[in-house]
């Protein structure tokens, strides 16, 4: 079975999402380090203690996340669910890469990049400091409807619509940020959007798209957030040609 050294892949990463260039709320990269040959990895959006147990039974030598073990502000002891996860994880001798504000800015494996993708919608900028909103116009306007049955189809969650709700109203251009991301609908609105999706909403969010006219939808923050890391991980077995496995442990919010 084909390996690569994790420190080559731990590099190659880094490079391929620029990571130093990003303000984060959390340290990108190896998080954990395992094994220094990796074989077999298993992907997901979240270093859970059930991604982590799923990992042990694969005999998975590290996993790929997008929201991963350490964040600026957790408490700096080791109890609870945290002891648990780096227990298992530390046991096994696993590596625990995670990427998250590089993945979702990334142009072409980005969260945002491939939400746009599965949609259909044609990403022809994108807006504020950190380059994470994405904005497009159209092909041809589309009924408020018509476009939330397809993002419930597409990425098999409830949408929650707020703002400016007329089932009929015809839509025009649109913006998304994946995530939890509802304080950029007043930047999507003054870019001219008529609508603006995410994944989780906020009550000031939906004042501000009410007041600004904008169709404001809340797809779900894990649904919004499994393809970049799905398709970074296919990045990573086409260019070593290790295995790599997807796991989708999903949650709804």
């Amino acid at each position: 079975m084909s390996s690569v050294d994790r420190n080559v892949l731990e590099h190659d990463l880094r490079e391929l999402l620029d990571q130093a260039r990003m303000q984060d709320y959390c340290p990108n990269g190896l998080q954990l380090e395992g094994r220094p040959q990796i074989r077999r990895v298993l992907t997901g959006v979240t270093a859970s203690k059930g991604l982590i147990d799923l990992a042990i039974e694969l005999d998975a030598d590290a996993v790929l996340v997008h929201h991963g073990l350490m964040w600026k502000g957790d408490p700096q002891v080791v109890t609870g669910f945290r002891k648990a996860r780096l227990q298992a994880a530390l046991g096994h001798d696993l590596n625990v890469f995670a990427y998250h504000l590089p993945l979702d800015k990334h142009p072409e494996l980005g969260n945002n990049a491939q939400l746009g993708k599965m949609l259909g919608w044609p990403s022809d900028r994108v807006l504020g400091d950190k380059g994470l909103i994405h904005f497009g116009v159209l092909h041809s306007p589309q009924k408020l409807h018509e476009i939330v049955e397809v993002v419930v189809s597409t990425l098999g969650h409830r949408v929650q619509v707020e703002g400016a709700d007329d089932p009929q109203r015809l839509v025009r251009t649109v913006a998304w940020c994946t995530g939890g991301a509802p304080g950029y609908v007043e930047q999507a609105a003054l870019a001219g959007a008529d609508l603006y999706l995410t994944g989780e909403l906020s009550e000031p969010a939906v004042h501000v798209a009410r007041e600004c006219g904008v169709s404001l939808l809340g797809a779900g923050h894990h649904a919004t957030e499994r393809c970049g890391v799905k398709a970074l991980g296919e990045w990573v077995a086409q260019r070593y040609g290790i295995e790599v496995v997807f796991q989708d442990l999903f949650v709804a919010v």
